[in-house]
């Protein structure tokens, strides 16, 4: 067993790749909490600290879907743009999607709804946790990390979720064959992931010599659209676990 498989408990505050504050819901969107909660929310039990998700559990996700079909994992949905529209593009996967923040999953939920999009779950809490604790090794097709937060400052570039901990843990938990699809707007930090993926032993670089085209159905989000307007360069990377 490795440390992907079962991580250390530390009773030390945990660094995590996301800001830790508590944004107000709009009416519109507590009223999609209530409404469609049920529908796309899936309870799982917390652990200390806000986000966290507690080790020693389990869910069925075939039950949760009512089919069995091919996985993926989404860190770090945000208010859901690429997601909908990467769920609509494949309705023949079932994609489980982290987000800490609640009115980006109440803001999901609605997009979802509009949509009719019913292959995606929402979980609410840290993404890494669930990797760690809800999902089984070897049981996910693809693993997607979009425009995660490049924490510029040097001081804090160990709050970077792509780490060679987090790369260990998502080949640890792809099949073989599954695909770990990443994007940012950030050069330093696109250069930095494309670095630490390629040292993962796990994984291989589906496009070594340059970056990686845009996956299908992933649409310009707001941050991206703000990067782009900035001037920087839009950077995907595929990787496939051998």
């Amino acid at each position: 067993m490795t440390a992907a498989d079962n991580p250390p408990e530390s009773h030390r505050r945990e660094v995590v790749s996301f800001v830790r504050h508590r944004a107000r819901m709009t009416p519109a969107q507590q009223r999609a909490w209530r409404e469609h909660g049920p529908d796309h929310l899936v309870e799982v039990d917390k652990g200390a600290g806000h986000g966290a998700i507690s080790a020693g559990q389990s869910v069925d996700w075939s039950a949760v879907f009512g089919r069995r079909s091919e996985l993926v994992v989404e860190i770090g949905s945000g208010a859901g743009d690429s997601l909908v529209a990467m769920a609509a593009e494949r309705p023949d996967l079932d994609i489980v999607a982290f987000e800490v923040f609640q009115p980006g999953i109440a803001a999901t939920m609605i997009k979802l709804n509009r949509a009719g999009v019913r292959n995606v779950r929402l979980v609410e809490g840290n993404g890494v946790h669930g990797l760690q604790h809800l999902f089984a090794p070897g049981s996910l097709a693809g693993i997607w990390v979009f425009f995660p937060d490049p924490w510029p400052k040097t001081r804090h570039h160990k709050r970077r979720l792509v780490n060679p901990e987090f790369a260990a843990l998502a080949a640890s938990r792809l099949r073989p064959g599954g695909r770990l699809l990443a994007a940012t707007d950030w050069a330093p930090y696109a250069d930095r992931m494309r670095r630490v993926l390629d040292a993962e032993p796990e994984l291989i670089n589906e496009h070594p010599d340059g970056w990686a085209p845009r996956p299908a159905g992933r649409v310009i989000t707001r941050f991206e659209g703000r990067g782009e307007r900035a001037g920087h360069d839009i950077r995907d990377l595929s990787y496939r676990r051998r």
